[in-house]
């Protein structure tokens, strides 16, 4: 179960890696950029579920990583989109280009 689990992670988080990589909407990007840390959170909850090799009982370390994870991803989804309000308005768009005209 835990193998299935980390390969849906790994596949998840190559989808958001394809999406940063390949797309010039910073919406996109943004969307991206959360379902690689979904992914990464997955893979936290996998390998906490499985147990360690000293005590086969699960822990939670796993989950706790997760509840930051989501606190850090929550924050980035707050500035990002401030940020993107802030390119729109001025720049009119919000293309990866738009992006780097106002900041380079």
């Amino acid at each position: 179960m835990i193998a299935a689990s980390l390969i849906l992670a790994a596949g998840l988080f190559s989808i958001g890696l394809y999406g940063v990589l390949s797309r010039r909407n910073l919406i996109v990007v943004l969307m991206s950029v959360e379902v690689m840390i979904n992914a990464a959170a997955l893979a936290f909850v996998a390998v906490a579920r499985g147990g360690t090799i000293a005590s086969p009982m699960p822990t939670h370390d796993g989950q706790v990583f997760v509840l930051f994870t989501m606190a850090v991803a929550a924050a980035e989804a707050a500035v990002g989109l401030a940020i993107l309000i802030l390119l729109f308005r001025t720049r009119r768009g919000v293309s990866t280009t738009d992006a780097a005209a106002m900041w380079g």
